[in-house]
Protein backbone atom coordinates (compact mmCIF):
# COMPACT_ATOMS: atom_id res chain seq x y z
CA UNK A 1 0.00 0.00 0.00
CA UNK A 2 1.58 3.42 -1.02
CA UNK A 3 1.80 6.12 1.80
CA UNK A 4 3.14 9.44 2.09
CA UNK A 5 5.72 10.60 3.36
CA UNK A 6 6.42 14.29 4.52
CA UNK A 7 10.24 14.98 4.86
CA UNK A 8 10.43 17.42 7.64
CA UNK A 9 14.20 17.27 8.35
CA UNK A 10 15.49 21.03 9.15
CA UNK A 11 17.56 21.31 6.13
CA UNK A 12 14.76 20.57 3.86
CA UNK A 13 12.00 22.90 5.87
CA UNK A 14 15.13 25.86 5.65
CA UNK A 15 15.59 25.61 2.28
CA UNK A 16 11.86 25.37 1.32
CA UNK A 17 11.14 28.34 3.29
CA UNK A 18 13.30 30.26 0.50
CA UNK A 19 12.05 28.39 -2.31
CA UNK A 20 8.90 29.80 -1.99
CA UNK A 21 9.89 32.92 -1.44
CA UNK A 22 8.99 34.79 -4.30
CA UNK A 23 12.00 37.48 -4.16
CA UNK A 24 14.14 34.34 -4.52
CA UNK A 25 16.04 34.61 -8.16
CA UNK A 26 16.33 32.09 -10.75
CA UNK A 27 20.32 31.15 -9.56
CA UNK A 28 19.50 30.43 -6.04
CA UNK A 29 16.18 28.98 -6.84
CA UNK A 30 17.98 26.56 -8.82
CA UNK A 31 20.85 25.91 -6.21
CA UNK A 32 18.17 25.36 -3.57
CA UNK A 33 16.04 22.98 -5.51
CA UNK A 34 19.14 21.16 -6.22
CA UNK A 35 20.18 21.26 -2.60
CA UNK A 36 17.20 20.09 -1.46
CA UNK A 37 17.07 17.11 -3.73
CA UNK A 38 19.81 15.98 -3.03
CA UNK A 39 18.23 15.95 0.55
CA UNK A 40 15.06 14.44 -0.11
CA UNK A 41 17.27 11.63 -1.57
CA UNK A 42 19.08 11.08 1.24
CA UNK A 43 15.87 10.10 3.02
CA UNK A 44 14.35 8.69 0.25
CA UNK A 45 16.94 5.70 -0.14
CA UNK A 46 17.03 5.23 3.36
CA UNK A 47 15.39 1.18 3.71
CA UNK A 48 17.43 0.64 0.55
CA UNK A 49 18.57 -3.34 1.12
CA UNK A 50 22.66 -3.64 1.91
CA UNK A 51 24.67 -7.05 1.89
CA UNK A 52 27.98 -7.80 3.28
CA UNK A 53 31.28 -7.85 1.29
CA UNK A 54 35.09 -8.42 2.20
CA UNK A 55 37.80 -5.17 1.92
CA UNK A 56 41.45 -4.45 3.36
CA UNK A 57 41.87 -1.17 4.64
CA UNK A 58 45.42 0.00 5.28
CA UNK A 59 45.22 -2.07 8.61
CA UNK A 60 43.25 -5.38 8.06
CA UNK A 61 40.93 -7.47 6.50
CA UNK A 62 37.28 -6.46 7.40
CA UNK A 63 33.37 -7.69 6.59
CA UNK A 64 31.71 -4.01 5.71
CA UNK A 65 28.38 -3.64 3.95
CA UNK A 66 27.68 -2.04 0.41
CA UNK A 67 24.04 -1.49 -1.71
CA UNK A 68 22.47 -4.75 -2.79
CA UNK A 69 19.42 -5.15 -4.74
CA UNK A 70 17.49 -3.16 -7.37
CA UNK A 71 19.40 -0.39 -9.01
CA UNK A 72 17.97 2.74 -9.26
CA UNK A 73 16.54 4.64 -12.05
CA UNK A 74 15.22 8.52 -11.68
CA UNK A 75 12.13 9.69 -14.13
CA UNK A 76 11.98 13.42 -13.85
CA UNK A 77 8.69 14.80 -15.81
CA UNK A 78 9.76 17.49 -18.18
CA UNK A 79 10.35 19.85 -17.70
CA UNK A 80 10.34 21.18 -14.04
CA UNK A 81 11.29 17.65 -12.95
CA UNK A 82 15.11 17.82 -14.32
CA UNK A 83 15.27 20.96 -11.84
CA UNK A 84 15.92 17.71 -9.22
CA UNK A 85 17.78 15.47 -10.97
CA UNK A 86 21.40 16.60 -10.48
CA UNK A 87 21.11 16.68 -6.92
CA UNK A 88 20.07 13.45 -6.67
CA UNK A 89 22.83 11.89 -8.78
CA UNK A 90 25.56 13.44 -6.64
CA UNK A 91 24.26 11.05 -4.19
CA UNK A 92 23.25 8.15 -6.24
CA UNK A 93 25.61 9.11 -8.80
CA UNK A 94 24.97 4.61 -10.57
CA UNK A 95 21.22 5.70 -10.83
CA UNK A 96 20.06 5.77 -14.80
CA UNK A 97 18.00 8.57 -15.51
CA UNK A 98 15.11 8.40 -17.96
CA UNK A 99 12.50 11.61 -18.88
CA UNK A 100 9.11 11.26 -19.68
CA UNK A 101 7.45 14.67 -21.09
CA UNK A 102 3.68 14.49 -21.27
CA UNK A 103 0.83 16.90 -22.40
CA UNK A 104 -2.85 16.31 -22.54
CA UNK A 105 -4.93 16.40 -25.61
CA UNK A 106 -7.06 19.80 -25.26
CA UNK A 107 -9.90 17.54 -27.41
CA UNK A 108 -9.93 14.21 -25.64
CA UNK A 109 -8.05 15.37 -22.01
CA UNK A 110 -6.53 11.74 -22.84
CA UNK A 111 -2.59 12.12 -22.23
CA UNK A 112 0.01 12.05 -25.09
CA UNK A 113 3.86 11.31 -24.63
CA UNK A 114 5.45 13.43 -26.33
CA UNK A 115 8.99 12.23 -25.28
CA UNK A 116 9.79 9.13 -23.81
CA UNK A 117 13.72 7.97 -23.37
CA UNK A 118 13.81 5.10 -20.10
CA UNK A 119 16.81 2.61 -19.29
CA UNK A 120 16.16 -0.41 -21.16
CA UNK A 121 15.95 -2.32 -17.63
CA UNK A 122 13.58 -0.45 -15.92
CA UNK A 123 11.02 -4.04 -14.60
CA UNK A 124 14.60 -4.40 -12.80
CA UNK A 125 14.88 -0.67 -10.86
CA UNK A 126 13.66 0.99 -8.10
CA UNK A 127 12.30 4.00 -10.04
CA UNK A 128 12.01 7.35 -8.64
CA UNK A 129 9.33 9.83 -10.03
CA UNK A 130 10.53 13.45 -9.83
CA UNK A 131 8.32 16.09 -10.00
CA UNK A 132 8.33 19.52 -8.02
CA UNK A 133 4.49 19.98 -7.73
CA UNK A 134 1.79 17.65 -7.42
CA UNK A 135 -1.10 19.62 -8.43
CA UNK A 136 -4.17 17.57 -9.23
CA UNK A 137 -1.48 14.69 -10.11
CA UNK A 138 -2.83 14.10 -13.74
CA UNK A 139 0.66 14.70 -14.78
CA UNK A 140 2.27 12.27 -12.16
CA UNK A 141 -0.41 9.54 -12.59
CA UNK A 142 0.04 9.44 -16.35
CA UNK A 143 3.21 9.20 -16.02
CA UNK A 144 3.72 6.39 -13.48
CA UNK A 145 1.03 4.62 -15.81
CA UNK A 146 3.18 5.10 -19.19
CA UNK A 147 6.27 3.38 -16.39
CA UNK A 148 4.31 0.95 -15.69
CA UNK A 149 2.40 -0.53 -19.34
CA UNK A 150 6.48 -0.86 -20.23
CA UNK A 151 6.93 -3.09 -17.29
CA UNK A 152 7.80 -0.96 -14.03
CA UNK A 153 7.32 -2.62 -10.64
CA UNK A 154 8.94 -1.07 -8.02
CA UNK A 155 8.09 2.81 -8.35
CA UNK A 156 8.42 6.09 -5.57
CA UNK A 157 7.33 9.63 -6.46
CA UNK A 158 9.16 12.30 -5.28
CA UNK A 159 7.50 16.42 -5.15
CA UNK A 160 9.10 19.24 -3.33
CA UNK A 161 5.60 20.23 -2.33
CA UNK A 162 1.84 18.68 -2.94
CA UNK A 163 -1.88 19.38 -2.50
CA UNK A 164 -4.28 16.86 -0.74
CA UNK A 165 -5.72 16.99 -4.47
CA UNK A 166 -3.04 15.40 -6.15
CA UNK A 167 -2.04 12.89 -3.48
CA UNK A 168 -5.49 11.91 -2.97
CA UNK A 169 -5.36 10.67 -6.89
CA UNK A 170 -2.00 8.94 -7.18
CA UNK A 171 -3.32 6.98 -3.72
CA UNK A 172 -6.36 6.35 -5.74
CA UNK A 173 -5.07 5.39 -9.19
CA UNK A 174 -1.17 3.83 -8.08
CA UNK A 175 -1.91 3.01 -4.09
CA UNK A 176 1.68 0.80 -4.53
CA UNK A 177 3.37 3.72 -5.32
CA UNK A 178 5.26 5.52 -2.13
CA UNK A 179 5.02 9.75 -2.11
CA UNK A 180 7.78 12.04 -1.02
CA UNK A 181 7.29 15.04 0.05
CA UNK A 182 9.22 18.15 1.73
CA UNK A 183 5.41 19.62 2.17
CA UNK A 184 1.88 18.81 2.06
CA UNK A 185 0.20 22.02 1.11
CA UNK A 186 -3.36 23.62 2.00
CA UNK A 187 -5.14 23.18 -0.86
CA UNK A 188 -5.46 24.15 -4.63
CA UNK A 189 -6.83 27.29 -5.87
CA UNK A 190 -9.26 27.49 -8.63
CA UNK A 191 -6.06 28.04 -11.58
CA UNK A 192 -5.17 24.90 -10.20
CA UNK A 193 -1.99 26.33 -8.30
CA UNK A 194 -1.22 25.06 -5.18
CA UNK A 195 -1.77 27.12 -2.23
CA UNK A 196 0.98 28.26 -0.30
CA UNK A 197 3.32 27.13 -2.84
CA UNK A 198 6.16 28.19 -4.98
CA UNK A 199 4.45 29.73 -7.98
CA UNK A 200 5.48 27.98 -11.75
CA UNK A 201 8.13 25.51 -10.39
CA UNK A 202 8.96 25.36 -14.25
CA UNK A 203 9.39 29.07 -14.64
CA UNK A 204 11.70 29.53 -11.86
CA UNK A 205 13.97 27.31 -12.50
CA UNK A 206 14.69 27.80 -16.05
CA UNK A 207 13.73 32.06 -16.19
CA UNK A 208 10.84 31.94 -18.59
CA UNK A 209 7.58 33.00 -18.22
Amino acid sequence: MGNVHVLDHPLIQHKLSYIRDKNTGTKEFRELVDEVAMLMAFEITRDLPLEETTIETPVTTTNTKVLAGKKIGLIPILRAGLGMVDGMLKLIPAARVGHVGLYRDPETLKPVEYYIKLPSDIEERELIVIDPMLATGGSANDAIQSLKNRGAKNIRLMCLIAAPEGVEVIKEAHPDVDIYLAALDEKLDDHAYIVPGLGDAGDRLFGTK
